[in-house]
C-alpha cells in the first residue's frame, strides 16, 4: 500500500499512526480505508466491534496495517485504551481523528432531555476524553495532531438542530482555545465541518417514522460520499510540519 502514497502525491501520511473514533461506518470507516491506502497505520475505535474486525481484515488483506479497539467515547478509559494500543502496536500516535458523533433532531420545546445529554456526552465529552488520552502522548513525542469532525450545523443554525449545533460549536471553540494554548509547535488542531454526508448518523435521530424517512431521503439525494470527507481529513494531515489547517468546510454544492 505504501506505493499508493507516492502515486497520489500525499507523502506526508505514509508511516503515520492514526487513531479514529466512530470508525465502524460512514466517515470514520472511509477515513480508515483512505489513510491505510496512503500508508498510514490505523487504529480503529467504535462500539460495534464486529464491524471493526471486518474493516481491519479488509485493510490487512489489501496490504495495510490496522488494529481495532472497542471504544465508547463516553468512557475515558476506552479512549486511553485506544491510544495505548496505537503506541504498543505501532510505536507512537501521530493523529487522533475524533469522529464519533450523535444527533437527535427535535425542537428545544420538545424537551428531549435524554437526547440532549447523549449529544453532550458523545459530541463534547467524547472529544475531551480523546484529548485527555492523546495529549500526554503528543507532548512526550514532541508532535501530534487532533482532527475533529464537527458539522456545518454549527455554521448555519436551523430549527430542530439547536442542541446538536451547540455541541459542535462547543467543540469548535474548545479546539481554538487549545490551539492558542499550544503555540509551541507541538500540537496541531483541525476542525472538519461536513455538510450533508451519506452516513448512518440520522438513522436514529428522529422518532417520527415519516420525518425520519424524509430526512433519510434528503440525505440520500443531497449527501456526498464519506470518501470526500476522508480526502479532506487526509489533506489536513498531509500538511508539512509547522503548517496547520485550522478549519475546513466540505459540503455538497447543492446544499444551501
Amino acid at each position: 500500500m505504501s506505493g499508493i502514497a507516492g502515486m497520489s502525491g500525499i507523502e506526508g501520511i505514509e508511516g503515520k499512526v492514526v487513531a479514529i473514533t466512530g470508525a465502524s461506518s460512514g466517515i470514520g470507516a472511509a477515513t480508515a480505508r483512505h489513510l491505510a491506502a496512503l500508508g498510514a497505520a490505523v487504529v480503529l475505535g467504535a462500539r460495534r466491534a464486529d464491524r471493526l474486525d471486518r474493516l481491519v481484515a479488509e485493510i490487512e488483506a489489501a496490504g495495510g496495517r490496522a488494529a481495532a479497539v472497542r471504544v465508547d467515547v463516553t468512557d475515558p478509559g476506552d479512549l486511553r485504551s485506544l491510544v495505548d494500543v496505537a503506541v504498543e502496536r505501532f510505536g507512537r500516535l501521530d493523529v487522533l481523528v475524533g469522529n464519533a458523533g450523535f444527533t437527535r433532531i427535535s425542537t428545544v420545546a420538545d424537551l428531549d432531555v435524554e437526547g440532549w445529554s447523549a449529544m453532550v456526552d458523545v459530541n463534547v465529552k467524547g472529544i475531551l476524553h480523546g484529548i485527555a488520552a492523546a495529549l500526554p502522548v503528543f507532548r512526550r513525542q514532541g508532535s501530534g495532531h487532533l482532527v475533529t469532525v464537527v458539522s456545518t450545523a454549527g455554521l448555519k443554525i436551523v430549527p430542530t438542530q439547536a442542541v446538536y449545533a451547540g455541541t459542535k460549536n462547543a467543540v469548535r471553540t474548545l479546539l481554538e482555545g487549545l490551539r492558542q494554548e499550544s503555540t509551541d509547535g507541538v500540537l496541531r488542531t483541525t476542525s472538519i465541518s461536513p455538510g450533508y454526508v451519506r452516513t448512518e448518523l440520522i438513522d436514529n435521530a428522529v422518532d417520527d417514522p415519516a420525518v425520519r424517512e424524509q430526512t433519510q431521503r434528503t440525505m440520500a439525494e443531497l449527501g456526498i460520499d464519506p470518501a470526500a470527507v476522508a480526502r479532506a481529513i487526509a489533506f489536513a494531515i498531509d500538511q508539512p510540519d509547522g503548517v496547520e489547517i485550522g478549519d475546513l468546510t466540505i459540503r455538497p454544492t447543492r446544499q444551501n
